[in-house]
């Protein structure tokens, strides 16, 4: 099989196809012929900084949002057979442990994520295989898992209902877009952010009730008080926006947060926070039945995944340097 590889570390330059051996299916997997594999900030990530993957592992197939038909399943597989269209749930856990036992499955001890995606084939646990329903789009499908569960689990984890004001600082990446269209299909109105006025006209298309044209923290401050205080922050950049999305909470407001792309550190002033009663909420991916149901609100029309660009295989390195040049809105989509 042909996959998009890196055959180094530093540069979409090292984003090559290179041929594999085809996956063979092992007790309790299943072979994919891919069809769709988004990719994300971990991927690029990897790429960039060789995070968690050492110079022996390469070349490196990365890629956790897969898409495709099942081709062979291994001993002990009755969930999927041949020929099904499926969405891969991109979560590892072990099964065993407290968290695992108790819920949610994202709190397990040695919680991981699958990588493997942007090859023609990938092997995979069948038990994470969720059936595609008839029409949804696998290229639609594959730019679900990581942004969408992600923004999913935070909005659900930050309590978010119906007429709540929803702040989400650098609103046109894969988790801004996917938690601006989530909070609305719940009832939220929400305050999504950009340097680019492009990006922002695009947003609102997605239903965001109000945007603001900036990525310095005091401007932003500013201009979310001006509409008012907020009951949650969807925070996925952190850096100095934690303070910002802390600030400009009601008191009792929570913030959720996911990531570090802005920064791996922030500064808080602890009496804002615990005078307020102010909740700070780690979240991490979502649940596989989190997947579940938002395949299920694409089936039924209330939501619709944004796609920015799709690329075929050959391409995967540009798709790696339009993610790396930030002037996207939406899941970069690689079809094999």
């Amino acid at each position: 099989m042909r996959a998009a590889a890196f055959t180094g570390i530093g540069s979409t330059e090292h984003v090559e196809v290179e041929s594999f051996a085809d996956p063979e299916p092992s007790s309790g997997e299943a072979v994919l012929e891919v069809e769709a594999c988004s990719i994300n900030h971990h991927d690029l990530w990897i790429l960039r900084d060789g995070f968690r993957v050492d110079e022996e592992q390469l070349p490196y197939i990365a890629g956790m949002d897969v898409a495709g038909t099942v081709s062979a399943v291994g001993d002990g597989v009755d969930g999927v057979e041949p020929g099904d269209r499926v969405l891969l749930c991109p979560n590892q856990t072990c099964g065993s442990c407290r968290y695992c036992r108790d819920g949610p499955e994202t709190l397990c001890e040695r919680f991981d994520l699958y990588h493997g995606g942007l090859a023609e084939y990938a092997a995979v646990q069948a038990d994470r295989l969720i059936r595609l329903p008839d029409g949804v789009d696998p290229a639609e499908a594959a730019a679900i898992p990581v942004a969408y569960m992600t923004a999913f689990r935070m909005l659900t984890e930050a309590e978010v209902g119906p007429g709540d004001l929803v702040f989400v600082p650098g609103a046109t990446g894969g988790v801004g877009v996917a938690a601006v269209q989530l909070a609305d299909i719940l009832g939220a109105r929400t305050i999504g952010t950009s340097t680019s006025r492009e990006k922002l006209d695009r947003l609102e298309t997605l239903g965001a009730d109000h945007v603001v044209e900036s990525g310095d923290p005091d401007e932003l401050r500013e201009a979310v008080l001006e509409i008012g205080r907020v009951d949650v922050t969807i925070n996925h950049l952190s850096g100095p926006y934690s303070e910002v999305g802390v600030n400009v909470l009601r008191r009792g407001g929570r913030m959720a947060v996911c990531g570090q792309t802005a920064g791996p550190t922030s500064t808080f002033t602890m009496g804002d926070l615990f005078l307020n009663h102010k909740r700070i909420i780690g979240s991490t991916m979502g649940t596989q039945l989190d997947l579940e149901r938002l395949v299920d609100l694409v089936k039924d029309g209330r939501l619709e995944p944004v796609v920015h660009e799709r690329y075929p295989l050959e391409d995967a390195d540009r798709a790696f340097a339009d993610m790396d040049d930030r002037n996207t809105v939406g899941k970069l989509v690689v079809e094999p």
